[in-house]
């Protein structure tokens, strides 16, 4: 490490979410400590010939609209579900045109890929044949795998460095990881990071055909997902967005914002030896790997928010891994069973969660867990909302194609006096089309 990566601290300047538990910290944050939650049996998957879950966990309380047709016409949800929560996130951090328009400023976002309700449609304008009649010139740039980063640059007027990630789940923890690599090296001086995903049968139907979902609780949608449960029958698959604003910390002093935390660690590695089941030995370098970067012991960090999905699997291999790490002796809990997995918006989301934690001196419980399963590692699972200082939090997130991932989040020495998004949002109402 560089004498001047040393220097240069990694603060969170400005957060935005739109999750299936709220549209702002202090909303999430309510909800999760009153076992609040997003999970429902969605209507439109009774349509879907083939589709056996019938669960999902949707964004119902916002408007994606508002911007300049000019702006907009190339988005589909994904990418507006990614702006809305950027716009959050800038406000939040008090980020000015100047700054927002400086080549000092960059951009890191990713989702699994475009938007997939814009694929259907173009897939369905070329069900008849071999022709590009009807077609007009937004369709592709709605569902390109790089639409959400595509947009925001365009929305935002960005001249900086723009890194845009697809790696399915760990899209947005890796757009945080690489943006704060950016600051950290001198290269960007703030940095805009994130992830989306849209709900739609598509996204969904790739994990029913794996048999991946969560199906037995399809009458009972409180009682899934169950993260590390004896009796988990598998995820369910929610939509959301999160953007994070990182600055570096003397740029953050210099015009008096304060912050959320300090990102103080990144780790990520790879191990594919299967495509879509987890490795053991990759998720724990990952962290490792985190707790190097960041210079600290297993035994600094007070609490884990887990990737567990909810599938057979893959809490079995994550939570021996994190065992080989840390042992029974940090709590440990998955936020998933308040808002399904919202794919590549999940990194962003959690640590945003992570950072309810800090800011309200709490832990969220492992919600659904009544028996854990003897097959996981005897973690230290939070069973119930716990008050708790923490100082120290690990955000853990693991994809496809054995793509890891983990941040270290640290409380902040200059707290910010305001909850973070604060403004209102619209009624609650039935998933919008667009």
């Amino acid at each position: 490490m560089s004498v001047n990566s040393v220097q240069r601290k990694v603060v969170i300047s400005g957060l935005g979410i739109a999750s299936p538990i709220g549209a702002n910290l202090s909303e999430a944050s309510r909800l999760i400590q009153s076992d609040g939650h997003g999970i429902r049996r969605w209507s439109p998957w009774e349509a879907v010939d083939g589709l056996r879950t019938r669960l999902a966990a949707a964004v119902t309380d916002i408007e994606l609209r508002g911007w300049p047709r000019k702006k907009s016409r190339s988005m589909g949800r994904v990418a507006r579900l990614a702006a809305w929560a950027s716009e959050r996130a800038i406000e939040d951090a008090q980020l000015d045109r100047s700054l927002m328009t400086s080549e000092r400023l960059g951009l890191a976002y990713g989702s699994t890929h475009g938007s997939s309700a814009e694929m259907e449609r173009f897939a369905y304008a070329l069900s008849d044949g071999p022709s590009l009649l009807g077609i007009g010139p937004n369709e592709f740039l709605r569902f390109m795998s790089h639409t959400c980063a595509m947009n925001l640059a365009s929305l935002f007027e960005i001249r900086g460095r723009v890194l845009t990630t697809c790696s399915a789940c760990v899209s947005g923890s890796q757009a945080i990881g690489f943006g704060y690599e950016a600051i950290r090296s001198g290269t960007q001086d703030v940095m805009l990071c994130g992830g989306a995903d849209e709900l739609h049968f598509m996204n969904t139907g790739m994990f029913d055909i794996l048999q991946l979902t969560s199906v037995g609780y399809n009458a009972h949608p409180n009682l899934s997902p169950r993260p590390f449960d004896r009796d988990r029958d598998g995820l369910v698959v929610g939509e959301g967005a999160g953007t994070l604003v990182l600055e570096e910390q003397r740029h953050a002093e210099a015009r008096g914002a304060a912050w959320h935390a300090e990102v103080v660690g990144f780790g990520t590695s790879c191990d594919v030896s299967n495509l879509t089941s987890p490795a053991r030995s990759g998720m724990e370098r990952a962290m490792r790997d985190a707790l190097d970067d960041a210079a600290l012991e297993p035994s600094d960090i007070d609490y884990i928010n887990a990737h567990a999905t909810g599938t057979a699997m893959g809490d079995i291999a994550e939570s021996h891994a994190t065992w080989a790490v840390f042992g029974d002796e940090v709590p440990t809990s998955s936020t998933k069973g308040f808002t399904g997995h919202t794919l590549g918006a999940c990194g962003p989301i959690e640590a945003a969660l992570c950072i309810a934690m800090i800011r309200d001196e709490f832990l969220a419980p492992n919600r659904n867990l009544s028996h854990p399963d003897p097959e996981c590692a005897p973690l230290r699972y939070v069973r119930e909302r716990t008050p708790a200082m923490v100082n120290y939090a690990m955000c853990n997130n693991f994809a496809f194609g054995g793509i890891n991932t983990s941040l270290i989040l640290k409380r902040p020495d200059r707290p910010r006096e305001d909850p973070a998004g604060s403004a209102p949002t619209s009624p609650a109402k039935e998933h919008p089309s667009t």
